[in-house]
């Protein structure tokens, strides 16, 4: 991506004059097999304005059983960051829009090297990038190496993340900010809509790039009511609870995400 493009800040802007909210699904790459490009299509198709995709890692110590167990079958399947960006690259064949995220865990990207990293995530069209256990205080030659290349790092702050880390956080955003809507792993379960707002108003007193939030939202209920706060709403364990369904229900699974995605939409738009 040329750094003259970055599709993250165009779809909020257009969002934006358009007075809607950002839909940003979350699935696992190659969970289920030989299946991801054709969901990520589906989901845009049904109303999705970001994807986020996440990578797999053996042990993902963030994520609750849900997504877990989707890191799991990925991971027996062999399926790495060299397919993922394979995955990327087939998706910009037919869709040269859409923002694509990468999340997951610092390891694999150590392994294959910052340097090799960024360059593939930049040739397959990759618009950000999520480590979801390094710092922003740690993250600095591989966020001056994503910089470069046009590619935003995203962060994550939680309900627990203090004003001062607030700020030096929103010091280095860049694409959106990810606010954690509850304590725990992903999967967790209930959410109150009064704290949530709470917590983004607070937080737009630090950023400067929208506030998206994650964990939590599982219907088109929970991601309107999110949705008149934040800038964006974000689902992932409902989603792939579904597509694990697929090695015995088929393109049903993949349906019902697409249901999902469009009841959210629907529900944000109204």
């Amino acid at each position: 991506m040329s750094l003259e493009t970055n599709r993250i800040k165009t779809c909020f802007e257009t969002l934006r004059g358009r007075e809607r909210k950002a839909l940003i699904p979350y699935i696992l790459a190659g969970d289920p097999p030989g299946k991801t490009v054709d969901v990520m299509h589906q989901l845009v198709a049904s109303g999705a304005d970001i994807i986020e995709l996440g990578f797999p890692f053996s042990d993902p110590v963030a994520d609750g059983p849900v997504i877990a167990q989707a890191h799991e079958r990925a991971v027996s399947q062999g399926v790495t960051l060299y397919d993922v960006f394979a995955m990327v690259s087939e998706f910009r064949e037919r869709d040269n829009v859409t923002p694509i995220v990468l999340m997951g865990y610092l390891n694999p990207v150590e392994i294959m090297g910052y340097d090799r990293f960024v360059e593939l995530a930049s040739q397959a069209g990759v618009d950000g990038v999520l480590m979801v256990d390094l710092p922003p205080e740690a993250a600095g030659d591989l966020l001056g190496m994503l910089h470069n290349r046009g590619i935003d790092m995203i962060n994550l702050i939680t309900p627990t993340t203090s004003d001062e880390r607030i700020a030096k956080i929103s010091g280095v955003a860049s694409g959106y900010l990810y606010y954690v809507s509850l304590k725990g792993v992903t999967g967790a379960a209930t959410l109150n809509t009064a704290e949530v707002e709470e917590r983004v108003n607070h937080i737009r007193r630090f950023a400067s790039v929208p506030v998206c939030v994650g964990f939590g939202i599982r219907d088109g209920e929970s991601a309107a009511a999110v949705g008149r706060t934040a800038d964006g709403v974000i689902a992932g364990s409902v989603l792939v609870s579904e597509l694990a369904k697929y090695g015995s229900e088929g393109q049903a699974s993949i349906d019902r995400v697409s249901s999902r995605i469009a009841e959210m939409r629907s529900a944000m738009d109204r």
